[in-house]
């Protein structure tokens, strides 16, 4: 992926990079973490990976996109979070 433009929200500069192989564009969550913690991005990342809400989130949308999505795993991760 090669980023393709750039776009302004609130203030922020936010790459958008496309993939090639499927015609669909990704934008950069560094670049908004950047807007809250410059100095940790990761941090602010790994946060928002770590939601209960992201977790729902993320499994919902594997189960619609991903045929060989493991859906009784998941229920597994989502049970050690408090999930359920």
């Amino acid at each position: 992926m090669t980023p393709t433009k750039k776009i302004i929200v609130q203030g922020i500069e936010v790459n958008i990079s496309s993939a090639k192989q499927n015609d669909k564009d990704y934008i950069s969550l560094t670049d908004i973490a950047k807007h809250k913690n410059a100095d940790a991005t990761g941090l602010v990342i790994a946060h928002w990976l770590s939601t209960r809400f992201t977790l729902e989130f993320m499994g919902i949308w594997e189960q619609i996109h991903n045929p060989t999505f493991n859906v009784t795993e998941f229920g597994n991760i989502k049970n050690q979070i408090g999930s359920v």
